[in-house]
């Protein structure tokens, strides 16, 4: 399956969310969705030498990076590094509206400067064989997205991008926070619908407010070429992502949380030994298990005790237990 086919379906990039240990519970659930790593400045990698953020395990694939900057000689350089580390998409992040990313001049306030932005994805695809893609946002602050987001488009596909998320809402980079910024500004399919037809050789994913699998569906049978999933996907990964290759990718089987719960005993076990923590895994397995009886035991037998010197394995067991099982469906007789 080629990587645009994988991007039918991806787990958006999220700070403080998507690290390692995330994408690898993503991909027990899913083996065929699109994964993205947080995002990682490539200033960290150029001049701070912080290889350790491309870290990953080769079960993951497959797998972007997400970089940010807005230099494209240094981003290019990331890009190479990313590419050298296994990455099968380096992507451009055109959409985070955080102060600190707007201090660094990279994120969403690179939507005000196409010639810039089509500059790194110029030097980035030179340096690079895997694809580079780019997130943005429809346009930031006073910008009118009519206008802004086809001349933005416009100039990255000439510089050779060949895939873009579009977060299909305004950034508002003066008067709302970044969490205000994911809720507030509405949201506008109907543009990022337009925007397919005024480029259909361009593969466009949609991003923003998609809470469930049917939706993503819906969207997908709309003509987008594919959906990104934030927020839900993090919070109830099963609903997500557990049917998402036989109903999305039209191949394998549906997974299930108690069957990822299992898989991720020997990653849990390996990352212990290396001197890892387990909380640094099983915060990320919280909503495993949401909507379902006894889910509430399971976050608290994890929250109140992966932090406890010594916790392991045999706490997630525990936890696991508090869950009631789904009921067998009746066989014939």
């Amino acid at each position: 399956m080629q990587i645009n086919q994988h991007a039918k379906l991806s787990v958006a990039p999220m700070m403080d969310w998507t690290d390692r240990h995330c994408r690898f519970l993503h991909r027990q659930l899913s083996r065929h969705g699109l994964l993205y790593t947080e995002m990682v400045t490539a200033p960290a990698l150029v001049r701070g030498g912080a290889m350790h953020l491309l870290d990953h395990h080769e079960d993951e694939h497959p797998v972007a990076l997400q970089l940010g900057g807005s230099d494209p000689v240094e981003l290019a350089h990331a890009a190479r590094l990313g590419a050298q580390a296994g990455y099968d998409e380096i992507n451009l992040n055109c959409g985070c509206p955080s102060d600190r990313v707007q201090s660094g001049t990279f994120g969403a306030v690179l939507m005000r400067d196409a010639g810039v932005v089509a500059d790194c994805v110029a030097a980035m695809r030179t340096a690079v064989d895997v694809p580079v893609t780019v997130k943005c946002r429809i346009g930031v602050d006073e910008q009118d997205p009519e206008t802004v987001l086809p001349e933005f488009l416009a100039r990255i596909v000439a510089a050779g991008c060949e895939r873009v998320t579009i977060h299909a809402r305004k950034a508002w980079l003066q008067g709302l926070s970044p969490k205000e910024n994911r809720d507030i500004p509405p949201l506008d399919y109907d543009l990022v619908m337009r925007m397919k037809g005024l480029f259909p050789n361009l593969h466009i994913s949609i991003n923003g407010g998609v809470e469930t699998l049917d939706q993503a569906l819906d969207l997908l049978e709309s003509g987008l070429d594919g959906v990104m999933i934030g927020r839900a996907a993090y919070h109830q990964p099963t609903d997500i992502l557990a049917q998402a290759d036989r109903r999305v990718f039209g191949v394998g089987e549906d997974s299930s949380a108690e069957g990822a719960v299992y898989a991720m005993l020997p990653y849990i076990e390996a990352h212990l030994s290396a001197g890892g923590r387990l909380h640094q895994i099983t915060r990320h397995m919280l909503g495993l298990f949401a909507g379902r009886p006894g889910a509430r035991g399971w976050r608290r037998t994890l929250s109140e005790g992966a932090t406890q010197p010594g916790a392991g394995p045999e706490l997630v067991l525990a936890a696991l237990a508090r869950v009631t099982p789904l009921e067998e469906p009746a066989k014939a007789v």
